[in-house]
């Protein structure tokens, strides 16, 4: 029998907890999900034979060490900034380590240990990172195999709402961690375009609203993620003219978060009493010269140079930010408000669906002629549960599991998932799932 230890029982691990209870009979495992709640961590095993609930507080060292050292593999789905903890405890206890998140600063000083110890960490094995290096790296090392010298490269990918559930004048719903979604582009981005390096500043990141045509979908904005440019060297890219990844959204999402954007109110400098606040005042805090006697839809308007009948006034009422109801969260960042409302005013429905959309976009030359590869995935979730975030996050996590515990993957060190050996088996399985790559040529 082996064991499996999973860290995290929340939205993105339901996927991959239902993966590996349907595996676990056949290859004689046992499945232990540890998570702070209790009763969430039954909701997701149920009364599984082949699973047992851990009610631990990660900080607790005694009890965490307790369950790492009684394990043959550790998951973790925990927030990023706990990886380092679990990590720690894997290298000294000498366990493979699998983790969607990214790989951090902290777990890179661990390199050469968990090399010298003979052990795999495999961080952003999940969807984005995940998919997106493994769906790329087949296309990247396929053009190269066949004499191909690519001089761009642009990857896409979002996790958006299905058509069917768009019901709000956002275009988007929360399908996945809400503080990532209220944080995202906080830093800025960087990325190379026609052998220039771009910087796009917090401020601007939304403005621009470009668009891509996805088949089957119409247009898609996008904007560029935080550092495009690390991954140049992971995917042997470096000489590259045009290099970028970026989030997926419908067009409409980014034009009412760059209006929160001109408000101040995504930000986490200081925090504002919120108690007995309106969420109008709160909204306006930073508008000089408010008339706070005008209507609000006026003066939201006025201050955003927009219509007060427009799409983006909508969208702020919408949220709430433009009634006079009391916040009453206490002593908070403005991020944090804003995450209160969005987790409240986005949140999906039982019977709603989500999306996610992939698209890469690979220019070459072979042979003096120059083509243009269009890849791209579509896959929808079943309900707010069993989401296509979840299952897009959880299932590269599982099949690779299963891989190692089979011992038909043996690397050691610390990776993201870009070799043969890694995304063609985890690729394959997930067609299973229908995630899958449609490909055109240009």
């Amino acid at each position: 029998m082996k064991n499996i230890l999973l860290f995290g029982a929340g939205k993105s691990a339901t996927s991959l907890i239902d993966y590996l209870l349907a595996n676990a009979p056949r290859q004689k495992w046992h499945i232990t999900v540890a998570d702070h709640d209790l009763m969430l961590i039954k909701s997701k095993t149920g009364k599984s034979y082949y699973a047992t609930p851990a009610a631990i507080d990660i900080k607790d060292q005694t009890a965490r060490q307790q369950l790492i050292q009684e394990t043959d593999l550790v998951i973790s789905l925990l927030p990023p900034h706990l990886h380092i903890t679990v990590a720690k405890d894997c290298l000294q206890f000498r366990k493979n380590l699998l983790t969607a998140s990214y790989i951090d600063p902290e777990v890179r000083k661990l390199e050469k240990d968990i090399e010298k110890a003979g052990l795999l960490f495999m961080y952003e094995m999940g969807l984005d990172p995940g998919i997106d290096h493994m769906s790329a790296m087949k296309l990247i090392h396929s053009i190269e195999k066949k004499g191909g010298q690519i001089f761009s490269f642009k990857s896409y990918c979002g996790g958006l709402i299905s058509p069917e559930s768009l019901d709000n004048p956002w275009q988007y719903k929360i399908s996945w961690n809400a503080r990532n979604v209220v944080m995202a582009g906080a830093s800025g981005a960087i990325y190379r375009d026609k052998g220039k390096t771009r910087e796009v500043s917090y401020e601007q990141l939304f403005d621009h609203n470009k668009t891509i045509q996805v088949p089957g979908l119409g247009k898609l904005a996008y904007y560029p993620n935080r550092d495009s440019l690390g991954y140049m060297e992971s995917y042997r890219l470096e000489n590259i003219a045009t290099f970028m990844r970026a989030t997926l959204r419908f067009p409409d999402f980014c034009e009412g978060w760059n209006a929160l954007i001109k408000l101040g109110l995504t930000g986490e400098d200081g925090k504002v009493q919120t108690d007995q606040l309106t969420c109008f005042d709160w909204a306006t805090r930073h508008i000089d010269g408010a008339d706070k006697q005008a209507g609000h839809e006026e003066v939201m308007a006025r201050f955003l140079g927009v219509s007060s009948k427009s799409k983006v006034i909508r969208q702020l009422k919408y949220l709430g930010l433009l009634n006079g109801d009391q916040i009453n969260l206490g002593e908070k960042t403005d991020a944090e408000v804003l995450q209160h409302l969005v987790e409240d005013k986005l949140k999906m429905e039982p019977s709603d669906k989500d999306m996610i959309v992939m698209m890469h976009e690979i220019e070459f030359e072979r042979r003096n002629m120059a083509t243009r590869i269009h890849s791209y995935m579509i896959t929808q979730g079943e309900d707010n549960v069993r989401t296509a975030m979840a299952k897009t996050v959880g299932l590269p996590l599982g099949i690779l599991a299963k891989l190692l515990l089979q011992e038909k993957i043996t690397l050691t060190g610390l990776h993201i998932p870009v070799m043969p050996e890694v995304y063609n088996p985890v690729l394959k399985e997930l067609e299973e799932f229908d995630i899958r790559f449609e490909e055109s040529f240009e």
